[in-house]
């Protein structure tokens, strides 16, 4: 569904992705971990046209995406859930719900982009005239990702969305991209919770300082020696 090839993304000098390539097949969860500054949010957004790459390429069911303006990448179907959320502080829950859907095919489909928001979160649903900077950390989260899923996605790009959160919410975030991926959508997850990203994904590549150092099932990743040591903390 998403196939990134030899991508290279440059800061300057600075190499932050360096001849990088990975596989999204449909209806998977596919994980992205590594440390901070690894490059993970630099994949992200080069995939949601935020970034432009050095070189290397970026397709999206057979559609060349590289070039494309990021507002166009979200109307074919891959949304992004930006690290630190990144709502409108000054508009409601409802408000910031309704920014998700300003495209043609999201307008058309608002009443059911409510209904799965409000499914998966009901407090949302609680809390849809409260202002979002009134809003817990979690339930800030909570929006963010509803906004997500009022753009219809067919791919969602999560980044970072258990950065400090509780771990009860955590949990709760979790237990939602499980039950999106059960409902077919499909998930890329970037995360520096290595260990929840990888019991829940399918497939996962390791990151670090802008290079694909490990890739394998989340299982595979978990048990590998190199992962333990480096993000587990065993051995």
């Amino acid at each position: 569904m998403l196939k990134v090839e030899n991508l290279v993304v440059k800061y300057g000098m600075f190499r932050a992705l360096d001849d990088v390539s990975i596989n999204i097949e449909e209806g998977q969860v596919v994980g992205i971990v590594g440390a901070n500054g690894a490059g993970k949010s630099t994949m992200m957004n080069a995939i949601s046209g935020i970034l432009r790459p050095e070189s290397g390429t970026v397709t999206f069911d057979g559609k060349d995406i590289t070039k494309m303006a990021p507002h166009d990448i979200v109307k074919l179907g891959v949304v992004q859930v930006p690290e630190g959320r990144r709502l409108f502080p000054e508009m409601t829950v409802k408000e910031n719900l309704l920014v998700g859907s300003a495209h043609k095919r999201a307008k058309a489909k608002r009443k059911e982009g409510f209904e799965l928001a409000y499914k998966l979160f009901p407090r949302l649903e609680e809390r849809e005239g409260q202002l979002c900077r009134t809003l817990s950390g979690g339930e800030q989260q909570m929006v963010a990702v509803g906004r997500a899923l009022m753009s219809q996605p067919r791919i969602l790009m999560m980044d970072e969305p258990s950065l400090g959160l509780a771990p009860i919410i955590i949990q709760e975030i979790f237990k939602v991209v499980l039950e999106l991926k059960r409902l077919g959508l499909t998930i890329l997850l970037v995360e520096q919770n290595v260990f929840h990203c990888l019991e829940i994904s399918d497939y996962a590549y390791v990151l670090e300082t802008g290079e694909l150092a490990l890739k394998g099932t989340g299982k595979e990743l978990l048990e590998d020696p190199h992962t333990k040591a480096a993000y587990l903390g065993t051995d």
